[in-house]
């Protein structure tokens, strides 16, 4: 791990992973970059933070998982076992599994503690592109490039439902805090809103020039922020399903999007290489990251603010 200098902090840091084959970890409120994480051979696709906030999972398109213990900076894990690029990961809520999704079709959850891979699950037949947990950790939902929502029950393994709609490949999925709803976003330019205690599409929200490259839910579920290829981030009121801002800055594609736990600022990152912080009560951007060599593909908020020796 690679150190700038500077001491204790106790707030909410932000993870960002790149084809540079990093992860960085930011102090928003400096602008700094207070640590970089190195160990991967390929592209890093996805980085996702436990919920206790001590570590970070990262995957890439090396096909390989890694945990990183965010007190040293250092991997304590590589998961292996994917036969082609990991394209998403996730933590539960109660950071005892970790789930990953891969373009080879499969979803599989592991053991961080072990580094075990627990279950495999199948019936995609086109990349994985993206995994949410539900808050009890008991279902899991995972987006695909066959354009299918699968929502699969953990304790059996099965798939109990799939959310057809989408014309094109899904790029991303969240479920709300509740579980009741599920979010998607498409490469045919809409996202959409499903009713998982029903099935079925409750919502549709278009108007977009370009593909929905992520989708995030607010903290207090009442907003919806959305990433796209035409460089800006769109906010929706969920209470009217409207858009009530756009988000513009960025000089190429933005690729993820994710909320503070607050729900007062949204990061976002982009195939410009860098990682932008957005004030939502004035909507616009009050801090631009810079430091990453190539695209960025994800990035994450710390759920929890502890203390890190970063």
């Amino acid at each position: 791990m690679q150190k700038s200098t500077g001491g204790v902090r106790d707030q909410r840091l932000l993870a960002s992973g790149s084809r540079d084959r990093t992860v960085k970890i930011w102090d928003p409120a400096t602008g700094r970059c207070v640590a970089t994480l190195e160990g991967h051979t390929f592209w890093i696709r996805s980085v996702a933070w436990s919920h206790d906030a001590t570590h970070l999972a990262s995957g890439s398109f090396d096909k390989t998982v890694k945990i990183w213990d965010l007190a040293t900076g250092r991997c304590v894990a590589t998961l292996e076992g994917h036969t082609w690029e990991v394209i998403s990961v996730a933590w539960s809520h109660n950071s005892t599994k970790l789930a990953s999704g891969s373009r080879d079709r499969t979803v599989k959850i592991w053991d961080p503690a072990t580094g075990w891979c627990v279950a495999t699950l199948e019936g995609h037949t086109d990349w994985v592109t993206s995994v949410a947990w539900s808050h009890d950790a008991t279902q899991l939902a995972s987006g695909s490039f066959d354009k299918t929502v699968k929502i699969w029950d953990l304790t059996t393994g099965q798939c109990i439902a799939t959310l057809k709609g989408h014309t094109k490949p899904v790029s991303s999925v969240v479920l709300s805090h509740d579980a009741t709803q599920l979010a998607s976003g498409s490469y045919d330019k809409t996202v959409k809103i499903w009713d998982l205690t029903t099935s079925r599409c409750v919502a549709t929200l278009k108007g977009y020039s370009s593909c929905v490259r992520s989708v995030a839910w607010s903290h207090t579920m009442t907003q919806l922020a959305s990433g796209f290829d035409d460089m800006t981030v769109k906010i929706w009121d969920r209470v009217t399903d409207q858009c009530i801002a756009t988000l513009e800055g960025h000089t190429d594609a933005v690729n993820s999007v994710a909320w503070s736990h607050d729900a007062t600022q949204l990061a976002s990152g982009s195939y410009d290489k860098t990682v932008k912080i957005w004030d939502l009560t004035t909507t616009r951007c009050v801090a631009t990251l810079e430091g990453h060599a190539s695209e960025v593909e994800s990035v994450a908020w710390q759920p929890i603010a502890i203390q890190l020796a970063l």
